[in-house]
């Protein structure tokens, strides 16, 4: 099957462009007309003049992925529609017309195209890893074969709002702080550049008698202004060499690990991530995904790879015949009073009711800490500015007060 471009209007008359494969045009156009779409125009692949531009690459490289929030939206729309009984390549058509983003309106069209071919839906879905998480697989594909797929998004639905809150929240909660340090790097760089060099002429006056803190300031701003070119590069070199590092998997992991043991943020990214494990594993069970297939899915979907590490262990924990509780333990990451209500769940059969009250726990030591850590985190900038403002002012000052002395003298 040929691949094709093809512009349209959809029922409301919008316009609208996409792929889809087809044997003929006419076999494309048909599809088109059938999820509602007039079609104005139709070309092959090989035909298109303009096949790699701009956007397909920035598209290749990962823009324009669909947020959390489009992902949302998907789950609540899919929920109405499978609990209605609309036809789901119809919905799935109607959603292809409406949504914003590009990326997601190209991959429902293939899933489209995937249905009318005789895949189910979790297998059409599986075809876009960047989009849809094994996870979010997993849970259609167990709505599919229970027949509860309005069920499945609900809990998806539930499941991305949260996950989106908790997010919001963190992001939030350190808008102030980075703006704060990027404000003091700016201001160091203006005093650098534009406002040391007029004082320089004054401090050499005293020869040999220029205070450590002024000759500290007054290097530094000769290195900043003749030497930028190598400032310039020595940033370049060190982001690129520490991305490149990050894209490794070992300098993954100790990046993640690190992020947990920051004072004061990382107990939040900790606890944040916990309530997603948590949450994930309640939902996965029940919707009747088995332990240790629930385990293996949430650790490819936890963004953490020393979390997923420490998911692994839970995992050949299970495999062992050892009980959740038990596994959890050896872990090290969960508190003991989730731990009691694991096990609590574990004896009662109520394991899944019981790991959702461990989410809303972590969550709620989330919104906390993040009401917290404004005022824990301004102890720390005030000393940051003191001591910027002391270096420059005892770097400016000391000459000037040493100068006014030998005058007297």
């Amino acid at each position: 099957m040929a691949e094709f471009f093809y512009k349209g209007r959809s029922a409301s008359g919008g316009l609208v462009s996409g792929r889809l494969s087809g044997t003929s045009s006419e076999a494309v156009a048909n599809r088109l007309m059938e999820i509602g779409v007039t079609p104005v125009e139709i070309s092959a692949s090989d035909d298109r003049p303009d096949s790699m531009t701009v956007e397909d690459l920035w598209r290749r490289m990962g823009g324009n992925r669909p947020t959390t929030r489009d992902l949302v939206l998907f789950c609540r729309q899919m929920h109405v529609i499978a609990r209605t009984g609309l036809p789901l390549l119809k919905g799935l058509g109607g959603l292809a017309e409406t949504t914003h983003n590009v990326v997601l309106k190209d991959a429902l069209h293939d899933v489209i195209q995937s249905l009318e071919s005789g895949r189910s839906l979790s297998q059409s879905l599986q075809r876009h890893p960047e989009i849809f998480s094994e996870l979010f697989v997993s849970i259609v594909e167990i709505g599919e074969a229970t027949g509860t797929l309005d069920t499945a998004f609900q809990r998806m639905y539930e499941y991305l709002s949260m996950d989106q809150l908790v997010r919001d929240k963190v992001r939030s909660a350190i808008r102030y702080p980075i703006f704060v340090m990027i404000g003091i790097a700016i201001a160091l760089s203006i005093i650098t550049v534009f406002v040391i060099p007029n004082f320089a002429p004054i401090f050499r006056a005293l020869g040999d008698n220029i205070p450590l803190p002024t000759r500290i300031i007054m290097g530094a701003s000769d290195f900043a202004i003749h030497r930028w070119p190598l400032v310039l590069g020595g940033v370049l070199l060190t982001t690129v060499a520490a991305s490149s590092y990050l894209r490794t998997s070992r300098g993954r992991f100790k990046w993640d690990r690190m992020k947990l043991r920051i004072p004061v943020t990382g107990i939040i990214v900790r606890n944040a991530a916990l309530s997603r494990i948590t949450r994930s594993l309640a939902i996965s069970l029940e919707s009747g995904l088995p332990m240790n297939e629930t385990l293996k899915t949430i650790s490819g979907a936890i963004g953490n790879s020393y979390l997923a590490s420490k998911m692994s262990e839970l995992s050949k924990g299970i495999e062992h015949g050892e009980p959740l509780s038990r596994t959890a333990h050896s872990t090290g990451i969960f508190t003991p009073l989730v731990l009691q209500m694991i096990a609590l769940g574990e004896e009662t059969g109520a394991l899944p009711e019981l790991l959702h009250e461990s989410a809303d726990h972590y969550k709620r030591d989330v919104d906390y800490d993040l009401e917290n850590l404004s005022a824990a985190l301004e102890p720390i900038l005030i000393v940051a500015v003191g001591a910027v403002v002391l270096v420059l002012a005892l770097g400016v000052f000391l000459p000037m007060w040493d100068m006014v002395a030998a005058t007297r003298a």
